[in-house]
């Protein structure tokens, strides 16, 4: 089977397959989040809201009994994307181009994330990106601890960009001299 570059527009799932439950379930036995301790415990129905929590463990601490950073950044990675995609759907290309965290306190016990992505500001990432231009937008996560202690920060950028086979052609009369 040979693919062409960077061709993976035709290779997505259909969305009847793709259901924030379903995905859930798929993420908590996909192995670089299994075996951080990582667990999706919620996807909103309408892709705005994602609740991860890790249980710090022995086998999954530091040697100060700790999370460690790359659990805590893991525990925000993928989701901002997923749920701009989720409630952008099929025609859209998203990444996340930037990630960073900023460590407040030692996660230890259950710590735990919600993230958002409200309703009105993907339909403002659809209107920027209608034209086929990029849309940058900027996301932070809280990691709490049990007590609702704050652990950490994670920041992150996700660059959103139509697909070039889902841009609307230009009119006729817009290419007329």
């Amino acid at each position: 089977m040979r693919f062409k570059p960077g061709g993976f527009e035709d290779r997505t799932l259909p969305s009847s397959l793709v259901s924030p439950q379903r995905l859930r379930m798929l993420m908590n036995v996909a192995p670089p989040l299994l075996f951080l301790g990582v667990r999706v415990e919620q996807f909103a129905d309408d892709w705005t809201s994602t609740e991860v929590s890790l249980r710090v463990r022995r086998w999954n601490s530091n040697h100060n009994g700790a999370a460690p950073g790359w659990s805590l950044l893991a525990m925000t990675d993928p989701f901002f994307g997923m749920m701009a995609y989720g409630q952008l759907g099929k025609g859209y290309r998203v990444w996340n181009t930037t990630a960073e965290i900023e460590f407040l306190a030692p996660g230890r016990g259950t710590v735990r994330s919600t993230m958002l992505i409200p309703r009105d500001l993907v339909e403002q990432i659809r209107h920027t990106t209608a034209d086929g231009a990029k849309s940058v937008t900027n996301h932070e996560a809280q990691i709490l601890d049990a007590d609702g202690g704050l652990v950490a920060r994670a920041h992150q950028q996700l660059y959103v960009r139509r697909s070039h086979q889902h841009l609307d052609p230009a009119p006729e009369s817009a290419h007329a001299p």
